[in-house]
């Protein structure tokens, strides 16, 4: 199953992944991502190729000696797929002999892609170079239409299912974490998402506690205020809300 996205922001150091998949909840199952690195496990995924290859590389490992070792220890290895993005920002990915075709992975120097089940090698092509090109968008949108280009170019040959985004702005918690775990559309539904995302979570989120700032900001006044210079921007520029939140009767 699957297709994925690991990518370093130039501008903050923001580190996402984005998958989709013909798979349920591809979005809860892929993505394992830290403060500074990112582990995308795939195919028949191991999870402890996540959670122990985010904690190794956190620890300053490198990426292509812990997923050498993952490699070696796991009688799996053959059925496995991974990615991985270390604190140094180098990539590493392994492709299984056993994925099934079309199966592979590609490594640019800001950015790696690796699928399998998918129409072909240009799925992870297209994906590439979306992402290398489409610098005039935000980090998050840039993900997104980057895997739109791969999906239009054929995606999982299967079908349509499940999508998911995680971004990471130097802290262990997300920044962003959104999914769509059953739609037809999921990648559609990842951009509806982050549309809506802009009317109050962006806002919010600026207020989020830090490692270095315990508290965040604990009060409610600047996140108001930019809560309702949005409302107001968006609505003089006559744009519709994309939400499906409903107000109390």
């Amino acid at each position: 199953m699957t297709f994925s996205l690991i990518a370093k922001d130039p501008a903050d150091g923001a580190i996402g992944v984005i998958v989709a998949s013909r798979f349920f909840a591809c979005g809860a199952a892929v993505p394992y991502v830290g403060a500074a690195v990112a582990v995308a496990t795939q195919a028949f995924c191991n999870p402890v190729w996540g959670t122990e290859g985010r904690r190794r590389l956190t620890m300053a490992e490198t990426a292509q000696d812990v997923l050498g070792d993952f490699v070696r220890r796991d009688a799996g290895q053959a059925i496995r797929q991974a990615h991985m993005l270390d604190a140094q920002g180098n990539f590493a990915a392994h492709t299984g002999a056993d994925c099934v075709d079309w199966a592979g992975h590609l490594i640019a120097q800001d950015h790696s892609v690796a699928g399998n089940m998918l129409a072909g090698p240009e799925v992870l092509k297209a994906t590439s170079e979306a992402y290398a090109t489409r610098t005039d968008l935000p980090f998050a949108q840039r993900l997104i239409a980057a895997m739109q280009a791969g999906e239009a170019a054929g995606g999982d040959k299967r079908g349509r299912q499940a999508a998911g985004l995680v971004i990471h702005r130097g802290e262990d918690h997300p920044w962003l974490d959104i999914r769509a775990d059953d739609h037809s559309d999921p990648l559609g539904e990842l951009a509806r998402l982050w549309d809506v995302a802009q009317e109050r979570y962006v806002h919010f989120a600026k207020a989020m506690p830090t490692a270095a700032n315990f508290s965040g900001l604990p009060t409610r006044e600047g996140i108001d205020a930019d809560i309702q210079r949005a409302e107001a921007a968006r609505k003089a520029a006559g744009i519709i809300s994309r939400s499906y939140a409903t107000d109390a009767e």
